[in-house]
């Protein structure tokens, strides 16, 4: 929690109509980057929401952790598409502790809000706005052996298998692109 609190703060103390922002390294790859995180067997952590329901218009392409049925999905013009392979859990295997329990107990700011690139109204805790750069994905080689402890909604880019790989809790669920 302390992690997400000092990026926010870097990030919006930062310009961030032209920003391009480097986490854990020293400078982007490319022109055509928003955010790109360094290699350092870390994913991002996807909001725990309460339900897909509980989204307030979604945008194609918002990516969640669903406390309902424990599943990653993205939403999608027809609806919500679910990442994961099977139901995860909420409960860290290492504690016992329910992350569920921990979050409710947290108060949100509803209003909290960070935007890269031109902002607009779209709804969102991180907001990547530009219409010409991407987000690159922290990468990490066999997530499943060399990110220990991994929190449910975590999610990374396995460079190695060139797939996608998104944790809900119990599973690593991989996507990769049709060729």
């Amino acid at each position: 929690m302390k992690n997400i609190v000092i990026i926010t703060s870097i990030l919006l103390g930062m310009n961030v109509s032209q920003a391009q922002i480097a986490l854990g390294k020293d400078q982007v790859s490319s022109n055509a980057v928003s955010i790109e995180f360094g290699n350092e067997n870390r994913g991002l952590l996807l909001p725990w929401v309460e339900s897909k329901d509980a989204v307030v218009n979604p945008e194609n392409g918002t990516l969640i952790y669903d406390a309902t049925d424990k599943r990653v999905k993205v939403k999608y013009a027809s609806g919500w598409k679910d990442l994961s392979v099977e139901e995860g859990t909420t409960v860290n295997p290492n504690t016992n502790v329910d992350g569920l329990e921990i979050q409710s107990a947290l108060v949100e700011n509803l209003d909290a809000k960070v935007s890269i690139g031109e902002p607009t109204s779209v709804n969102g805790i991180l907001v990547l706005e530009d219409t010409d750069k991407a987000m690159v994905l922290p990468k990490v080689s066999a997530p499943h052996t060399n990110i220990i402890n991994p929190t449910p909604g975590l999610m990374v880019y396995d460079p190695t298998k060139k797939e996608f790989a998104v944790f809900n809790g119990e599973v690593w669920s991989y996507w990769k692109a049709q060729n």
